[in-house]
C-alpha cells in the first residue's frame, strides 16, 4: 500500500545541527538579555520600586518576589546557559520557559513582542529534540547523541519564523500605514540627526517607502529564505533590516533576535560547517561516530505531532481574535497583544483620575505618579484594561484610607497615529464597578474615524 505524501514526509529525516546552532544562539541572546536588564538597572526600576503591578487576566496571581526577584532572573540566565550548552536540556528549557514567561507576566506595561517570542520559543524547544547534537549531554552520554532528527523538528522552527513574519506583514495591510506611512512619518523624522541618513528621513517619501517595503519584507522574506536560490540575498535583507530598526528605534533585543534565528532556514550543510569551525576553534576532534537518527516510537511521535498541532493552531488562530470585538482595533486595543502587531501606532494619552467619596460626596484627584513608574502610567493612559485594573486600586487604597466605597472616574484623552487628542473613555463611568475581563467594553467611547484593512 502507498504511503500518503503526508506519511512520507512525517518519516524524512534531516542532520540535526540546525537544532543544535539554535538552541546555542537562542540560549546566548536570552542570556544577554538578562545580563542587559541586570545591568541597565531594570529589575529594580520595573519590579521592585513601583507600588502596583498590571496583571494579566487570568494570571493576578504572578507577581514580582521582592527581593527574590534577583534570583528569578539569575535561574532564567542559568536556564538559558545550560540550553546554550545542551546539558540537563530538557530541564533547562522547561526551567527557562516557566522563568522568562514568570518575568513576562509580572507586569503588563512592560509587554514586548520579543518576550512572548521568546517564551513561546522557549516552549516549541522544550519538545524539539535540540540537545541531541554538540551538546554536552551528547558528550557526557554518547548513547543520546543523534546525527539525524526528524525534519519536521527543524520545520516546526521555521514555520514559527513564518507566522511571525506573516502575521506582521498582515497587520500592516491598513490604511494608517500603506495609505498615510504612519506612524513612521512622525518617528522617522525624530532621528534626523543621524549620520548619512539623516537628512532623507525628513523626507515624506522615505515615510512612504519604509512603509511599503516593510509590508512587503514581512510578508515574502520567509519564502525568499525557504528557496535555496535567493536564501542568501534574502539574509542580508534580513540583516539590513533589523539592523536598521535597531538604529532607528528603541525595540531592544528583537532585531538581533530575528537575525539569529533567521539563520534556521539555512541548509544543514551550512550549520555542520559552523559547527565544525567551533570545534577547530576549541581544538576538539569529534570521535567517529556512525550515523545516527532519531527514531521516535509510534506513541511518541504521535504525542509530539498532536503538541506542535495544538500549538501551531493556537499561534494562527490567536492573533484573529481582534475579530471578535466590535470596535476599531488600534483605538481599544481588545485582541491586540500576543498578535504580532510589531510597531504599529503611536499612540499618547493622558489620564486624570477623580475618586469620589459615596457618603460625602467629596471628590479627589489622584496623582498617577505616587502609584506608578513612568512607563506605566505612560502605557496605562492608552490601554482600557489597564484603566480598569488601576482604577479597582485606587479603589481599595482609597478604602483602606477611610474614603466610604470609593468611585473611580477617569477623564482619558488620547491621540493615535497623528490625530488630534479626543476622549477615550465615558467620563460618567464608575470603574471601581466595571469587571476586568475579555468581553467588549461599551464604556470606551467611539473612534469616529476608519482605519480600513486587517
Amino acid at each position: 500500500m502507498q504511503s500518503s505524501p503526508l506519511q512520507r514526509y512525517l518519516h524524512r529525516y534531516t542532520p540535526a545541527a540546525p537544532l543544535a546552532t539554535f538552541r546555542m544562539a537562542f540560549g546566548l541572546l536570552v542570556l544577554a538579555s538578562v545580563v542587559r536588564f541586570w545591568a541597565k538597572g531594570w529589575i529594580a526600576e520595573l519590579y521592585l520600586k513601583p507600588k502596583f503591578f498590571f496583571a494579566y487576566y487570568g494570571f493576578e496571581w504572578v507577581r514580582p518576589l521582592g527581593p527574590y526577584t534577583y534570583g528569578l532572573f539569575v535561574f532564567c540566565g542559568v536556564c538559558a546557559l545550560l540550553v546554550t550548552l545542551g546539558y540537563w536540556y530538557r530541564t533547562a528549557a522547561a526551567g527557562l520557559f516557566v522563568s522568562f514567561t514568570y518575568i513576562e507576566l509580572m507586569d503588563k506595561s512592560t509587554y514586548l513582542n520579543h518576550y512572548y517570542f521568546v517564551s513561546v520559543v522557549a516552549l516549541l524547544l522544550l519538545v524539539l529534540p535540540a540537545g541531541r547534537y554538540f551538546s554536552l549531554n551528547a558528550h557526557l552520554n554518547p548513547a543520546r547523541w543523534r546525527s539525524e532528527v526528524p525534519r519536521w523538528t527543524v520545520d516546526a522552527l521555521r514555520l514559527l519564523m513564518g507566522i511571525v513574519y506573516c502575521y506582521a506583514g498582515l497587520a500592516k495591510l491598513n490604511s494608517d500605514w500603506l495609505v498615510h506611512a504612519m506612524p513612521l512619518r512622525i518617528w522617522l523624522p525624530a532621528k534626523n540627526d543621524l549620520p548619512i541618513i539623516g537628512p532623507l528621513l525628513d523626507r515624506v517619501w522615505v515615510a512612504y517607502a519604509f512603509s511599503w517595503f516593510g509590508a512587503f519584507y514581512d510578508l515574502t522574506v520567509p519564502f525568499f529564505l525557504l528557496n535555496r536560490r535567493t536564501r542568501l540575498w534574502a539574509y542580508v535583507t534580513v540583516v539590513v533590516f533589523h539592523v536598521l530598526t535597531a538604529v532607528l528605534f528603541p525595540i531592544g533585543m528583537f532585531p538581533y533576535v530575528m537575525m539569529v534565528a533567521a539563520l534556521v532556514f539555512f541548509p544543514a550543510e551550512a550549520h555542520e560547517r559552523f559547527l565544525a569551525r567551533l570545534r577547530g576553534w576549541w581544538n576538539t576532534t569529534p570521535a567517529a561516530r556512525p550515523s545516527m537518527s532519531l527514531v521516535y516510537a509510534p506513541r511518541t511521535r504521535q504525542a509530539l505531532l498532536l503538541v506542535l498541532g495544538v500549538f501551531f493552531v493556537v499561534q494562527l488562530l490567536l492573533p484573529f481574535r481582534y475579530l471578535l470585538y466590535p470596535h476599531e482595533l488600534f483605538w481599544t486595543e481588545e485582541g491586540y497583544r500576543f498578535s504580532w502587531r510589531v510597531m504599529l501606532m503611536e499612540k499618547m494619552g493622558q489620564v486624570q483620575f477623580k475618586v469620589v467619596d459615596s457618603a460625602t460626596g467629596r471628590a479627589r484627584l489622584v496623582n498617577n505618579y505616587e502609584h506608578l513608574s513612568v512607563l506605566q502610567e505612560k502605557m496605562m493612559s492608552t490601554q482600557p484594561d489597564m484603566l480598569v485594573q488601576f482604577a479597582h486600586y485606587l479603589r481599595d487604597y482609597y478604602a483602606r484610607r477611610g474614603v466610604h466605597n470609593p468611585k473611580v472616574y477617569a477623564d482619558a484623552y488620547v491621540s493615535l497615529n497623528g490625530r488630534l487628542g479626543k476622549s477615550f473613555i465615558d467620563p460618567t463611568v464608575d470603574l471601581a464597578r466595571v469587571t476586568d475581563d475579555l468581553r467588549p467594553k461599551p464604556w470606551i467611547l467611539p473612534f469616529d474615524d476608519e482605519i480600513s484593512g486587517l
